[in-house]
């Protein structure tokens, strides 16, 4: 089965966001075979919703049997371009970005930080898990040396722009920004995601205001 490509097929992409969800729900059940009703509710989706997904990228099921486990875990894995792994930066060794280190490192196997920097003297030096924070000035060369392919912006709004240039000047392709700053990218073949967790809360503030007013 070929590789997929971004370049030469149109996935949705709100089917590649789900994906991830599939491969999660596939490795925490840790069953032999699956069908697509318990894939997706183990993933929050409905079954149609993981027929439907899968397609785009083959068959990987049979009709009243449905999927061996393993094999769609791995071909998730192959779809995503985890099968050779993916190195990562994060910009900003503050308390978000030190905590991203920290999850990644205990979580993930597929997505693994290769470096971390910072502009900040007082913290550059010292080590956060197996990493030692790196300067600034040093980002280019860091992931030229080690093959990075995903930064992670976590520095404060103001300097979050500069940072998001100096990555894309250096070959990185997606960015995830956790700095509360709409980034402008002229480059068509540049992705980013944007995660504001302040905004995310005051979206839920309505539901709770929401369940508050619906009692009687």
């Amino acid at each position: 089965m070929e590789r997929y490509d971004m370049h030469t097929r149109r996935i949705p992409e709100a089917t590649i966001r789900r994906l991830p969800a599939y491969l999660r729900a596939l490795t925490l059940l840790d069953e032999e075979r699956i069908t697509s009703e318990a894939l997706g509710q183990a993933s929050g989706y409905t079954s149609e919703q993981v027929r439907k997904d899968l397609a785009y990228f083959g068959a990987f099921g049979t009709r009243g049997v449905g999927y061996e486990a393993s094999v769609l875990a791995q071909e998730i894995r192959r779809i995503l371009q985890l099968d050779h792994g993916v190195r990562a930066v994060v910009v900003g060794a503050g308390r978000l970005g030190t905590a991203l280190v920290r999850h990644t490192d205990e979580s993930s196997r597929d997505v693994v930080i290769e470096a971390v920097v910072d502009i900040n003297p007082a913290v550059i030096g010292q080590q956060v898990d197996h990493l030692t924070v790196e300067p600034l000035e040093r980002l280019e060369t860091l992931i030229l040396e080690r093959d990075i392919g995903m930064g992670i912006i976590a520095v404060p709004p103001s300097g979050a722009q500069a940072v998001c240039d100096r990555l894309i000047g250096a070959g990185i392709r997606a960015i995830l920004n956790f700095a509360p700053k709409a980034l402008v990218v002229d480059a068509p073949n540049i992705f980013i995601q944007h995660i504001d967790l302040t905004l995310e809360m005051q979206a839920l503030a309505y539901f709770v205001g929401s369940a508050a007013h619906s009692k009687p």
